[in-house]
């Protein structure tokens, strides 16, 4: 499995609960694109349209040989879930409060590009100050271990 790109910020901003690996419909130059470690979750989103689970705002930088084939850059993306998975999904959609949020994109043992979404809901001010104390003080203790050695 190699890792194109992770969202960081969905780490930081949401209380990740349950996670998906879904296909990705791309075209054109855009799995090259991705093979070159082209993509960015700035802002991006997954959402169910018509029946259908759908990825906004995943920016993949064009191919540059691919010269008038390339789609633009942050256009909605096609999310592939078996139907059951997709009821499930927009089961823990339909409470309220809650988003889908793409974690990782990356490449299976196959060469098919992936993409990780979970569901997330949103985190408070105080509760990333507390996961900010928490993160800092195991590396205080990391370290004064480290050192003692």
């Amino acid at each position: 499995m190699t890792t194109i790109a992770t969202n960081k910020k969905a780490f930081h901003n949401f209380f990740l609960q349950e996670k998906w690996e879904c296909g990705i419909a791309l075209n054109g130059g855009e799995v090259k694109s991705l093979r070159a470690g082209g993509a960015s979750f700035t802002d991006a989103f997954a959402h169910i349209d018509k029946g259908e689970l759908y990825l906004y705002n995943l920016h993949i930088t064009p191919y540059e040989q691919a010269s008038y084939l390339n789609e633009p850059p942050a256009r909605p993306r096609k999310l592939l879930v078996h139907a059951k998975e997709l009821e499930k999904i927009n089961g823990h959609l339909t409470r309220g409060g809650l988003t889908l949020v793409p974690t990782k994109i990356y490449f299976n043992k196959k060469g098919w590009v992936k993409v990780e979404i979970a569901v997330g809901q949103g985190k408070k001010l105080y509760d990333k100050r507390e996961d900010i104390k928490k993160r800092e003080t195991k590396r205080e203790i990391d370290r004064s271990i480290k050192n003692r050695r």
